[in-house]
């Protein structure tokens, strides 16, 4: 069986879920060089990005329309701007498949994997505050952890802990496509994850993993006291001034909303997801936003707008993983666009900034259906650059890697 390396939070089965860079829980294994240097924003100049003209909008027009029929996406969403260069905010297709209900700017949507991007901002403000240090072991924190002596905080958010990804064992995509509708505590997901042995030495190799976003979770929680949904959505999520953007503590999903479509179902067959319960994905996917939020948190998370600039540096040391792509904390560098993809049943986003053009890309789309071995929300990303930023296309490619 091959999975997949997504953006999502996790991976099931031989999908992924909510990200990576892959397959929501599939991962791409591969030796990790040392991180190389943070990547710092430039000033924008006059030929970074183009002015979004009519003309240049109806190019874009055009390529998002052909990647929806390519990819069979019902609807999706798409905000393009930067300082000076005009905005492109359109929508296309249906919400709802069932009712014909158009997609619309303002409606909530599962995030999956860009959720990665609160965890590890919430851990690094408690770096800030002297709480915790990066190079501490995750057994200083959490008892019971493989090799948990060894592996650092850094290294569970860089995705080089060695630690097997809960959302590929078997056990566990039977319990959720049994019921979509169960609540997962972390522990159980934890569980899933221990009892398969450490695929290699910490700081050793680079594999995306949700199981190390679990970990950071549960230390946000020690060593803040509160829930983790309370302290993001206050700590984070209310400082950066989002206000369609939430950790959900249930299945609680904000209207309006557009319904999602997976077929990672028991049967195969495409089903509605919009209401299944995302405890599954936890810190590593359970987050809901919406367009504006996300245009707003992409120059937020790039630019370390919450972090000290010594917290932000290290988190944008980047290790290459793939031919222009690398992986800092909780967060990619593809192709000079940094942020994070997310993938979960029915539903991907993309919230990348490219700060050479001080540029922001978001992309939200309501079905997870892999598109001939490709995630839709790449497909979108890549169509889009290569028409504004053609020596900065988004390309995330599909690897598989044995399960």
């Amino acid at each position: 069986m091959a999975t997949r390396w997504r953006g999502a939070a996790a991976g099931v089965a031989a999908v992924g879920l909510v990200v990576v860079p892959l397959a929501a829980g599939s991962g791409y294994a591969g030796d990790a060089p040392t991180p190389g240097a943070s990547i710092t924003s430039a000033p924008a100049t006059d030929d970074a990005f183009p002015r979004l003209t009519p003309a240049v909008a109806a190019r874009l027009d055009e390529a998002v329309q052909k990647v929806m029929t390519q990819a069979k996406v019902p609807g999706v969403m798409v905000s393009l701007s930067a300082p000076g260069k005009g905005e492109y905010v359109r929508t296309f297709g249906v919400a709802d498949k069932a009712t014909r209900a158009p997609m619309e700017t303002d409606m909530h949507m599962r995030i999956g994997s860009a959720t990665k991007t609160f965890t590890v901002t919430a851990l690094l403000q408690l770096v800030d505050e002297g709480k915790v240090g990066l190079d501490d072991p995750i057994g200083k924190y959490i008892d019971g952890v493989p090799n948990g002596d060894r592996i650092t905080l850094r290294q569970l958010a860089e995705m080089r802990s060695g630690l097997f990804n809960y959302s590929e064992d078997a056990g566990f995509d039977q319990a959720l496509f049994a019921d979509p509708d169960r609540v997962f505590t972390p522990e159980e997901l934890l569980a899933y994850s221990f009892k398969h042995p450490v695929m290699f030495e910490p700081g050793a190799k680079f594999f995306y993993s949700n199981t190390n976003l679990i970990l950071l979770g549960l230390v946000v929680e020690k060593i803040s006291g509160e829930n983790i949904a309370d302290y993001i959505n206050h700590k984070v999520v209310e400082p950066a001034k989002l206000t369609n953007t939430l950790f959900p503590k249930g299945g609680e999903f904000p209207e309006p909303h557009a319904h999602g479509y997976t077929n990672q179902t028991e049967s195969g067959k495409v089903e509605d997801a919009t209401d299944w319960d995302p405890s599954w994905a936890w810190a590593a996917g359970a987050m809901i936003s919406d367009l504006d939020d996300l245009r707003s948190w992409a120059k937020t998370l790039a630019t370390g707008t919450l972090l000290t600039p010594a917290t932000q540096a290290e988190r944008l040391k980047v290790i290459p993983v793939l031919p222009g792509a690398g992986y800092g904390l909780g967060i990619f560098n593809i192709q000079g666009w940094l942020g994070h993809n997310g993938s979960l049943p029915g539903y991907e986003s993309l919230v990348m900034y490219l700060p050479e053009a001080q540029a922001t890309l978001v992309v939200l789309l309501n079905t997870d259906i892999m598109a001939e071995g490709e995630e839709p929300s790449t497909l979108f990303g890549e169509a889009i650059t290569e028409i504004v930023t053609p020596d900065h296309v988004y390309s995330l490619p599909a690897h598989t890697t044995a399960k």
